[in-house]
């Protein structure tokens, strides 16, 4: 029987690592009430203290996952835009639609958040995967052009819609293919937004089954969005709509890098076709009670 082999050099203290271990600050979002959502604790005054992150946590892979129709893309183009708008350079892997259309839909998501297209247009870097078998069926490829990306443009950024594509004829392989793209993020220090598309036979409102079970237990944190038809009395009073209308809704699902809101929140996509996240399930239920009171 060979003897098994002891990696001392994978074995660190604390203190080694401290160095070497990020900062926890926010990066904007894009989404009008997201970066309230995100906090870490410090110390004050010898007390923890709650502190607003002011967006997503720096460096993290973030998996927004649901079923059609519930605002994934449009938030993941409002990061795009915000990060452009701020003079970060950010990459968008479009695995789903041909880079042109894509651009087409960042113009639009541009004028719905009052920033000139003009002024971002260079900091928007596209990989088009959709036109590109190689990209989406050779992992080895897909990354090394990544590293070309980041090492050519100075990307910190980045957002793949949908990272589902990227093995969907090959479910078997997900889990090492998302492993894969995630352990090469994290070695460059890159935020990135993963698009999942939710299966439609799991509970809607969770993130188990988005993009097979692959993508939710690597990634280090997990939105939910999804919808819920009005459908009785009840629904009425909660809601203020009538039945048969339909509502988002919104959920962090865990948040292994720093604390977050863990309620459910309305979400809605206004006339100009942007997210915004609306108030708590609790919140609208407190003042349904109130008007039924009145």
């Amino acid at each position: 029987m060979e003897e098994n082999t002891i990696l001392k050099e994978a074995i660190y203290s604390a203190k080694e690592l401290e160095k070497k271990a990020p900062k926890i600050e926010g990066i904007p979002s894009g989404v009008k009430g997201l970066d309230e959502l995100f906090f870490i604790s410090t110390i004050k005054n010898g007390k923890p203290e709650k502190q607003i992150l002011k967006g997503y946590p720096r460096y993290a892979i973030i998996n927004i996952t649901g079923v059609s129709d519930t605002g994934k893309s449009l938030m993941a183009e409002q990061f795009v835009i915000q990060q452009a708008s701020l003079n970060h350079p950010i990459l968008f892997v479009t695995v789903e639609t041909t880079a042109p259309f894509v651009v087409s839909a960042l113009k639009l998501r541009a004028n719905a958040m009052n920033i000139e297209w003009e002024k971002i247009e260079n900091h928007i870097i596209l990989l088009d995967a959709a036109s590109y078998d190689i990209l989406r069926e050779d992992i080895n490829s897909f990354l090394q052009t990544l590293a070309y990306i980041f090492k050519e443009y100075k990307v910190k950024y980045i957002v793949i819609d949908s990272i589902t594509g990227l093995y969907e004829s090959k479910e078997m392989m997900a889990r090492t293919i998302v492993r894969k793209i995630y352990n090469f993020l994290k070695k460059w220090y890159i935020t990135g937004i993963f698009v999942s598309q939710k299966r439609s036979g799991h509970e809607e409102f969770s993130a188990e089954g988005a993009g097979g079970y692959a993508v939710p237990h690597i990634v280090d944190c997990n939105i939910v969005l999804g919808k819920k038809t009005i459908q009785s009395t009840y629904d009425e009073r909660i809601y203020h709509l009538p039945i048969g209308e339909e509502i988002r809704l919104f959920r962090i699902d865990g948040c292994r890098i720093c604390g977050h809101d863990v309620q459910t929140h309305l979400l809605f996509i206004t006339d100009t076709g942007l997210v915004e996240i609306g108030p708590t399930l609790k919140e609208l239920q407190k003042n349904s009670t109130k008007l039924q009171k009145k």
